[in-house]
């Protein structure tokens, strides 16, 4: 029985509307991987078929599926069955391709479709009776950690330069040991073809690599190799960055890419500037990371201290300067000081400002920029006093910010 399908009925319906009468469906790649290294069952599951776009399109409304032509141009239709996605692709094989994308036909032949993927690893199939099918000792390199491309490593990253940061983030989620060396020789022969690439694959590849389990010692290997500065646009600060990931483990928290990314290559606003255009960072990351430019809190700071700086920064730019920062000190990962910043940053529940406008305009205050002036004078007050809530002390300090 294919353990796969144990828990997923809406799985075991779209294999059994696609195999048979003619046509073949198996599961691949990462699913069947993480599978046979005991990684659990992946909430994402792929397959692959003989059958074309438009009979798989036919299959699954016949079965009362419901497809959807997410990229019919790649021979990918996705199937959705009791509320689930799964990417059905055609089998393929590349005809033409410049390092950034292929041009595709279909086929029907499994060994050629082996042969177009990139590494061994994922490119293992898994029939709807529960055959593992494994056409290029894909296995054994998952088994043993080996992350090992397909035929001619110089070949298969021609045929898309993304490969290079793939074999390193795929290195640094599944790999055991060192690189394989003929992988490594072959990206840092071709690694001009990085410039190729979109900044938006690249961002994607580059975010979820240093978020692996051996994201840091990769990263020393990609530095050495002379393959990290043609990411980032410059050196980046490994050591910050082993330090930060071991924090993170330390605490128990669960990695952060956009805080990684941080600590490997911000020093300084311009850094923050050159990354968001570099890798085209959403607003939201381009902003965390230019907040970094700042000062950053420290154990030396006295705790009210510590709560102004928080309530001012807001909790995700605070912990994000604090966690660096305790990571660029030194400190050892139990030194009690940089644990209590931490905990504050997770934990402490950041007040509201309680006075409004309406406290002031009751005591004569006519709306506009006396107003605004007030509640800011108000507030800092209220921050310099410790955040009471009393009616007593807001009182006063409403008294305060009016004369």
């Amino acid at each position: 029985m294919n353990p796969l399908l144990d828990g997923r009925p809406g799985l075991a319906r779209v294999l059994a509307a696609l195999d048979g009468e003619g046509e073949e469906a198996r599961i691949v790649g990462g699913a069947v991987r993480d599978w046979l290294i005991g990684r659990g069952l992946r909430s994402d599951i792929d397959i692959a078929t003989t059958a074309t776009p438009d009979e798989v399109t036919r299959r699954a409304h016949a079965a009362g599926l419901k497809p959807v032509p997410t990229g019919i141009e790649h021979g990918t239709v996705t199937v959705v069955a009791q509320g689930e996605p799964y990417e059905v692709t055609t089998l393929r094989e590349d005809v033409e391709t410049d390092g950034r994308r292929a041009r595709v036909v279909f086929g029907r032949s499994w060994e050629h479709d082996a042969a177009r993927r990139d590494f061994t690893m994922n490119a293992l199939y898994l029939t709807r009776a529960g055959e593992l099918v494994d056409l290029v000792g894909g296995a054994a390199d998952a088994k043993a950690g080996r992350v090992r491309f397909i035929g001619d490593p110089d070949v298969r990253i021609a045929e898309d330069y993304l490969r290079i940061l793939r074999l390193f983030r795929f290195h640094a989620g599944f790999g055991r040991g060192p690189l394989d060396e003929a992988a490594l020789a072959a990206a840092i022969r071709n690694r001009a073809g990085l410039d190729l690439l979109s900044r938006e694959r690249v961002r994607a590849e580059t975010l979820k690599l240093i978020v692996a389990p051996r994201a840091a010692e990769t990263l020393e290997q990609m530095q050495a190799a002379g393959l990290l500065a043609p990411v980032l646009g410059g050196t980046g600060d490994v050591s910050a960055f082993a330090r930060l990931a071991a924090i993170e483990a330390a605490l128990g928290m669960t990695p952060d890419p956009v805080r990684r990314l941080g600590a490997l290559a911000v020093r300084g606003e311009d850094d923050a500037q050159a990354l968001r255009a570099r890798l085209r960072l959403s607003n939201h990351e381009a902003e965390r990371l230019a907040a970094l430019a700042g000062p950053a809190p420290a154990p030396a700071m006295c705790e009210k201290g510590q709560k102004a700086f928080l309530y001012r920064m807001g909790r995700e730019a605070f912990q994000d300067r604090a966690l660096i920062a305790f990571a660029r000190s030194g400190a050892p990962l139990g030194d009690e000081g940089w644990r209590a910043l931490a905990a504050l940053a997770a934990d402490w529940p950041i007040p509201l400002f309680p006075l409004k406008a309406k406290d002031f305009i009751a005591c004569g205050v006519i709306p506009g920029p006396s107003l605004g002036a007030a509640l800011k004078r108000a507030e800092e007050a209220w921050i310099e006093a410790g955040f009471p809530m009393d009616a007593p002390a807001l009182e006063e300090i409403v008294a305060g910010a009016l004369g």
